[in-house]
C-alpha cells in the first residue's frame, strides 16, 4: 500500500465501503446520521442568528443620547444576538467533541478488524466503541486547543506587525503569515486525524498517539494535504449549495425540502467517506515507513478475536 497515491487511496476507500455495505450502513444510521443532522442544524441556526445580527446593524435609527434607556435598547439587540450565536457555537463544538469520536471509533475499529481478516459484526462495534471513546475525546480536545492557540498566535503576530512595520510591507508580511497559518492549520489537522486512527488501531494513548501520528505523517504530507483540502472544499461546496438552494432560494417548499434531503444524504456519505479515507491513509503511512502490522497483536488490542469468550491468562494455561 506504500505506493498508493491520491486516486489509489480513494479507490481503496470505495472498495472497503462497498465490500462491507451492511456494517457500514449500520454505523452510518447509528453514529453518522445524528452527527450530520446536528451539522445541518448548526448551519440553519447559525445563518438565522447571523442574519438577525446583520439586520439589527443595518436598521437605520436615530442615535439617542448616551446613557438613556433608548440608547441601551438600541445596543441590546445586537449584543444579545452575538451572545446567542456564541453560546450556540460553544454548544455545537461541545457536541462535536463528545459525539463525533463515536463515528471515528466505529469506522476505524471496523476497518482495523477487516485488515486482520477478522469478521466484524455491529455487536462487536457497539461493544468496542466505548473502549476508545475517552481517548478520542481527549485527542480531539487537545487538537482543538492547539488550533485555537495557533490561530490566536497568528492573529497577534499580524496585529503586532501592523503596528510596528512600515505600511508598504504590511500586505506582503500579512500574506506570508496567512500562508504559514494555512500550512500550520492543515498540518495540525492531519496529525489530529491520524492520531485518532492510531489510538484505535494500536495500544497508544493521547501523547503516544500524537507522537506516533507525527512520525507517520512525515513523507506522505503532500498526498494527505491534498486529500484534506479536497474534503474541506467538498464540505464548503455542500454548505454553499444548502444555503443557496434551501435557505435563500425562491423554489417551492417541495423543491426546497427535496434539495435539503439531497444535501443531507450527501453530507452523510461525505463524512463516512472521509473517515474511511483517514483509516486507509493510516495503513498507507504504515506501509510507507515499512512498519509491519502484527495481526495477532492487533486482534488482542481490539479484543476482536475472541467474540464472547474470555481469553486465557498465563496462570490458567
Amino acid at each position: 500500500m506504500q505506493f498508493l497515491g491520491l486516486f489509489g487511496i480513494y479507490k481503496e476507500a470505495f472498495k472497503i465501503i462497498f465490500s462491507r455495505k451492511t456494517i457500514f450502513s449500520q454505523i452510518t444510521l447509528v453514529f453518522i446520521l445524528p452527527t450530520s443532522f446536528v451539522f445541518i442544524a448548526n448551519m440553519k441556526v447559525s445563518n438565522a442568528l447571523f442574519a438577525k445580527i446583520i439586520e439589527v446593524v443595518q436598521v437605520p435609527r436615530m442615535q439617542p443620547q448616551a446613557g438613556t434607556p433608548e440608547q441601551i435598547e438600541l445596543c441590546l439587540p445586537n449584543s444579545t444576538g452575538w451572545t446567542q450565536l456564541l453560546f450556540f457555537k460553544a454548544a455545537y463544538i461541545t457536541f462535536l467533541l463528545l459525539f463525533s469520536p463515536l463515528s471515528t471509533a466505529a469506522v476505524v475499529y471496523t476497518i482495523a478488524c477487516i485488515s486482520t481478516g477478522q469478521e466484524v459484526t455491529f455487536k462487536m462495534v457497539m461493544r468496542a466503541v466505548p473502549k476508545f471513546w475517552k481517548r478520542l475525546v481527549i485527542i480531539s480536545a487537545c487538537a482543538f486547543a492547539a488550533i485555537i492557540a495557533f490561530t490566536m498566535g497568528t492573529l497577534l503576530t499580524i496585529a503586532v506587525t501592523r503596528i510596528f512595520m512600515i505600511n508598504r510591507y504590511i500586505l506582503a508580511i500579512g500574506f506570508v503569515l496567512l500562508v504559514l497559518f494555512f500550512m500550520g492549520f492543515v498540518y495540525i489537522s492531519l496529525v489530529w486525524q491520524t492520531a485518532s486512527v492510531v489510538s484505535v488501531s494500536e495500544e497508544a494513548y493521547v501523547m503516544t498517539a500524537m507522537i506516533k501520528s507525527k512520525a507517520l505523517v512525515r513523507g506522505k504530507t503532500k498526498v494527505m494535504g491534498v486529500i484534506f483540502l479536497t474534503m474541506t472544499i467538498s464540505y464548503v461546496i455542500m454548505k454553499i449549495e444548502f444555503s443557496k438552494l434551501v435557505e435563500g432560494s425562491s423554489l417551492g417548499i417541495v423543491n426546497r425540502v427535496s434539495c435539503g434531503i439531497i444535501c443531507f444524504l450527501l453530507l452523510v456519505l461525505l463524512i463516512l467517506f472521509e473517515l474511511v479515507i483517514q483509516t486507509v491513509t493510516y495503513f498507507v503511512c504504515k506501509s510507507y515507513h515499512h512498519e509491519n502490522i502484527d495481526k495477532s497483536t492487533t486482534l488482542d488490542h481490539l479484543d476482536a478475536g475472541y467474540n464472547d469468550y474470555v481469553p486465557l491468562k498465563a496462570k490458567d494455561v
